[in-house]
């Protein structure tokens, strides 16, 4: 499935949506919106794409209740705003959308998770993406450093050259909202691999002990749960660059998913997965084995931790061998800690020892 990026091709979609309920309605049947089951249960490897994906169950949403009536009129309303953006030439945020919501009555949404899951919804059934319907988060994506060059397209229509090593400050360069190829261009680089980092304390680190450069590579801070544009900007380099994707991330149950969203998809975004998941991407650490072969300091898990960890044994995303070892040995040790854990030896050690180590088992360094 390619994506859309046609105006035009977006609105003829999404009247395809009104077009079911319009069917129905003169037929004097109750309206409908077809999509599928977005649970865990249909999701399903794609070996050809290397991802996981929305299996064939299908779940129909009726007019036969007030509370799916009023979901089939905010999609109306919905795909109306929609068109009027893209005729404008304008944007919205997902959070000025739900505030717009009331000025359309008995479709007005009760929640920015409403309005939201509508937008999902509607990516899902018309195989668009969210830029498509000039949609934006509230979240920024990810900051990156390293000698990486990009064009980007500002907000006068202008293209402006920018290095992420050399024109930006400690901060780095800030990934925006849409990074497809009408927004970014991917120019040039000269580093060798990719490591996403969870943590903004971590990611500062490196930037500070010039790990970018002494390792030639691209650092990208994640922000915890990666937007989407982050994901979506190293799915981008990984297959355009042919980089490798390395993640550093903490030793817990929570990071191991935040690794599994950008190397297989998350269950919210799986009907995009091909567009935001580098599947070619390893995990680096922390591991449950860090923990005991550098005696880090680590915390109990607690109750919800230890729920998490054995749910992922039975996650798609986490069937290898190697993920279920790790898994296993986290609970089997009772312990989780995080990237900093790493200062007990020192600020220098996770750039002098650690990243080498690990980098080096991986053929990186």
């Amino acid at each position: 499935m390619a994506r859309v990026n046609d105006p035009e091709l977006t609105k003829t979609r999404l009247h395809t949506v009104v077009e079911e309920m319009y069917d129905r309605i003169v037929k004097g049947e109750p309206p409908t919106m077809t999509l599928p089951v977005r649970t865990k249960n249909n999701i399903g490897f794609d070996r050809k794409l290397g991802v996981y994906k929305y299996g064939k169950k299908r779940s129909t949403r009726d007019a036969t209740s007030l509370g799916s009536a009023k979901n089939l009129l905010r999609a109306l309303h919905v795909v109306e705003f929609i068109e009027e953006m893209i005729e404008a030439g304008k944007s919205s945020t997902l959070r000025e959308m739900y505030y717009i919501s009331e000025g359309w009555g008995l479709g007005k949404f009760g929640s920015q998770n409403e309005s939201n899951n509508l937008a999902e919804d509607l990516e899902v059934v018309t195989s668009c993406l969210r830029e498509d319907f000039k949609l934006r988060p509230e979240e920024d994506g990810a900051r990156m450093i390293g000698n990486i060059t990009v064009n980007e397209l500002n907000r006068r229509g202008q293209w402006m050259t920018i290095n992420a090593r050399d024109d930006v400050g400690d901060s780095g360069y800030g990934v925006p909202y849409n990074v497809e190829i009408e927004k970014i261009e991917l120019k040039e680089h000269d580093v060798n691999f990719l490591m996403a980092i969870e943590t903004g304390g971590m990611f500062d680190r490196l930037i500070e002990n010039g790990f970018d450069e002494d390792y030639k590579c691209g650092l990208i801070h994640l922000k915890g749960q990666p937007a989407r544009s982050t994901r979506r900007i190293i799915k981008r380099m990984n297959e355009e660059w042919d980089l490798p994707v390395v993640v550093f991330l903490d030793g817990d149950p929570w990071s191991f998913r935040i690794f599994a969203s950008i190397a297989y998809g998350a269950i919210k975004t799986a009907h995009i997965s091909e567009y935001l998941a580098t599947p070619s991407a390893t995990y680096l650490g922390i591991t449950a084995d860090d923990i005991l072969a550098y005696d880090l300091p680590a915390d109990e898990l607690s109750k919800k931790d230890i729920e998490a960890l054995n749910a992922e044994l039975s996650d798609p995303r986490f069937a290898d061998g190697w993920w279920q070892d790790q898994i296993n040995m986290m609970l089997e040790v009772g312990k989780k800690a995080e990237q900093q854990s790493l200062a007990k030896y020192g600020l220098d050690f996770v750039t002098d020892t650690y990243l080498p180590e690990k980098l080096g088992e991986m053929g990186l360094a």
